[in-house]
């Protein structure tokens, strides 16, 4: 029973260590993302396929309020919250190892209490803002439309 155990952490304990020498090697050109966390305003540079050519690309740029950050490797994303016109909210989900990303700008640092921010999805105006993580105003996180 004991050897059993034993022989089922050790057998996960490699495969972990094989799933990550395995994401290293495919993700070795992955430029890294700067420090944020659920809150926080970001701008997302992401690059965009035109047409049918596959070797043409543009740069779209989408702002908004991160309002969840899954951690990890291969399966780590996040999603950014933002107004779009006639007032509507719009979430996008980004995979954190994509190679689509150009670039990361945080715009805001957020003062939040919870890591997963879906009440923002309810409120809409003055009551949708997030307050500044270090000046305790409050700070205009809402995104530009």
């Amino acid at each position: 029973m004991l050897f059993d155990t034993v022989t089922e952490t050790l057998g996960e304990f490699m495969k972990n260590q094989i799933i990550n020498k395995f994401e290293k090697r495919v993700f070795k050109d992955v430029k890294p993302l700067p420090d944020f966390r659920s809150g926080d305003t970001v701008r997302v540079h992401y690059k965009i396929q035109e047409g049918a050519d596959a070797a043409k690309f543009r740069i779209q740029t989408y702002e908004g309020i991160v309002t969840r950050y899954r951690k990890g490797t291969a399966g780590s994303s996040f999603t950014v919250r933002k107004i779009s016109a006639g007032g509507i909210g719009v979430e996008r989900i980004f995979p954190s190892m994509s190679p689509l990303i150009e670039k990361l700008e945080v715009i805001a640092q957020g003062r939040v209490r919870r890591s997963r921010l879906y009440y923002l999805r309810d409120l809409s105006g003055k009551a949708a803002r997030i307050r500044s993580r270090y000046f305790g105003g409050a700070v205009d996180a809402a995104p530009k439309g």
